[in-house]
């Protein structure tokens, strides 16, 4: 229950200061700027959304329908892109393309960084696609092209929207990219307004605007979903469904299209970085802060990590295990850390901590307090997933045999939770290491993450000198990304057709992280898995971000 309460405090707070504002609060929303934000952040959305849509669909139809060469290969390079938070690669393409900014900038480099949020649920979606169903249209006379959009589309929708979600949420909460592009969407003006001005005012009540028009996203990307039931036609059992065979002329198209997405989202930032970096050593590295701003990036996630997991295992194992009002209540208090962005936890806890808790402001402890508040949904939807996966009966005997309910816990129930606690536990780290604006606001004094120190150098324009802590905070995330695709979502079998019931259960790293368990997707007597089930344990989805 506390747990719960921790997430609900930063959307209290802001409440209670836009209440106090009286009417203030209509003067703040009446400003002929505040509609110009809203109607530029939510361009920038539904800009952002609609491509990721295209491309996560189309090139998850390619690595897994067709015969594209290489298909296993591109599977995995098209999802590393999230390894790469967006502020680095908005400073990669800032410090080697200075065009690249405003609405046409915001927009390349948060469809490179989020794209992979509709990629990853849909690979996982097409293996369980009922082959009978595009059989038919076949048969009635549509040809390839007409089937996919018809039939296809159609049965990895939810995963497809849920996906889409995941990316109009990270774009909306996007700080870092934003900010480095010089494109004032909401996030930069709250955080403008607050660097600005003593009156914190006007920007608590933009941020609690901004919380708005998340829920109302969530909301519409709910009923863009809503009447898709999907049943399988037959005996139930997935069949091997043949793959397009492209001539060489589609396939050289094919594959030089999957080439320049990977070099746009990855190559070129990464070239970009190494160019900075090799400049800069020229004028010699600062080894001491580098290591130093390793260090601290490190331990704030493993404590950040250690904090959150220890709030989401108990939420998790009940919100599993002894379904009843209450235990569904305290489960969504704690995912309502899930529609506040970043800046507004953080600048919600900046409030709390100056009137509330001024001997924890600026303090460590105020830090992990928002780290828990934004990523305790990761945890509480993998330790969730992972414990409904396990056969309760196990519990059962051993309080038949006179176990008390604290040692069943500790001896059955999260051994066997054990693989869900961990991909929990290593995506929590990931998005810690990776998050910038709580970390930026709440920071102890004095101290400095790879994050930040990027962010100070960025803001100076030292482009050589921010390269190493960029590269530095990719290298620690390119790890975590790699070991959640393995153990989670298997990417690179899930290009393969599905040979039975049973493999086609795939789930992705993006659902079985427990990033959209609330969202979920219609149920279905397929063996689709939604993206609930890619990104995080999510089913109910990864995810399986974030970041």
């Amino acid at each position: 229950m506390a747990g719960a309460l921790l997430a609900l405090l930063p959307l209290g707070y802001l409440v209670v200061r836009t209440v106090e504002a009286g009417d203030r609060v209509g003067a703040i929303l009446a400003r002929p700027g505040t509609l110009e934000l809203v109607g530029r952040s939510l361009a920038l959305v539904g800009t952002v959304t609609t491509l990721c849509l295209v491309l996560g669909v189309g090139l998850a139809a390619l690595v897994t329908r067709t015969t594209l060469p290489g298909r296993r290969l591109f599977a995995v390079l098209l999802a590393l892109p999230l390894a790469v938070p967006s502020y680095v690669a908005a400073f990669a393409w800032v410090a080697a393309a200075p065009w690249a900014r405003g609405f046409v900038g915001a927009t390349l480099v948060l469809t490179a960084c989020t794209y992979p949020y509709v990629f990853l649920p849909v690979v996982a979606a097409m293996r369980g696609v009922d082959p009978a169903q595009e059989e038919v249209a076949r048969s009635l006379g549509r040809g390839p092209g007409r089937t996919f959009l018809t039939v296809t589309v159609r049965q990895v929708w939810p995963a497809a929207a849920s996906g889409g979600l995941l990316v109009a949420l990270y774009v909306l909460s996007d700080f870092g990219a934003v900010s480095l592009l010089q494109f004032d969407a909401f996030t930069r003006v709250i955080h403008t307004s607050y660097r600005a001005s003593f009156d914190r005012t006007p920007a608590a009540v933009l941020s609690l605007l901004l919380v708005v028009l998340t829920v109302l996203i969530a909301l519409g990307e709910r009923r863009s979903r809503g009447g898709l039931e999907q049943t399988r036609v037959g005996s139930g059992l997935s069949r091997r469904s043949e793959p397009l065979q492209l001539g060489r002329l589609a396939a050289s198209g094919a594959t030089a299209a999957v080439v320049a997405v990977v070099g746009v989202a990855l190559a070129f930032p990464l070239a970009s970085l190494v160019y900075w970096f090799v400049t800069g050593l020229s004028a010699g590295v600062d080894v001491d802060r580098l290591v130093t701003s390793t260090g601290t990036t490190l331990l704030l996630a493993l404590l950040g990590a250690l904090v959150t997991m220890a709030i989401a295992v108990p939420i998790g194992v009940l919100a599993a295990r002894h379904r009843s009002r209450a235990t569904s209540a305290i489960e969504l208090g704690a995912w309502a850390g899930h529609a506040l962005p970043g800046i507004v936890v953080a600048l919600a806890l900046v409030f709390f901590g100056v009137r509330v808790a001024q001997p924890i402001y600026q303090r460590t402890p105020l830090l992990l307090i928002a780290y828990a508040v934004l990523f305790l949904p990761a945890g509480v939807g993998a330790v969730r997933a992972s414990v409904a996966m396990s056969s309760p009966r196990v519990e059962e005997v051993a309080r038949s045999l006179g176990s008390r309910p604290l040692d069943v816990l500790r001896r059955v129930t999260l051994p066997l939770a054990g693989p869900g606690v961990a991909a929990g536990t290593a995506l929590v780290l990931l998005t810690i290491m990776k998050e910038l604006p709580a970390t930026l606001l709440l920071r102890p004094t004095g101290s400095n993450t790879l994050a930040t120190s990027l962010w100070t150098e960025t803001g100076v324009a030292a482009y050589a000198a921010a390269a190493p802590y960029a590269l530095a905070l990719v290298a620690l995330a390119v790890a975590p990304t790699l070991w959640l695709m393995h153990a989670q979502g298997r990417l690179g079998e899930s290009i393969e057709p599905a040979e039975s019931a049973e493999s086609a259960g795939l789930e992705g790293p993006a659902e079985s992280a427990g990033l959209l368990a609330p969202v979920r997707p219609p149920r279905s007597h397929t063996a689709t898995p939604s993206l609930a089930n890619v990104v995080e344990p999510q089913s109910d989805p990864q995810r399986r971000s974030v970041l």
